[in-house]
């Protein structure tokens, strides 16, 4: 090889052990994980505004039939 290609080759390489050397990262812990999300969705106002609902459109079909 010529001189010049191994000092582009010399530099492309240094470069990317650069790069992977930065990635390696500071040694920090990371934080700890999080609790896992509670099981299930609580049952709260949303049911009684569905029943609500179901009957008004019930008694609304009911008077629409007569």
């Amino acid at each position: 090889m010529m001189i010049k290609n191994k000092r582009i080759l010399t530099s492309i390489l240094f470069i990317l052990i650069s790069f992977v050397c930065v990635a390696q990262g500071s040694g920090d812990i990371p934080p700890p994980p999080q609790p896992p999300p509670p099981v299930g969705l609580p049952i709260d106002g949303g049911i009684f505004v569905g029943v609500i609902v179901a009957l008004f459109y019930g008694v609304k079909r009911l008077i629409g039939k007569q």
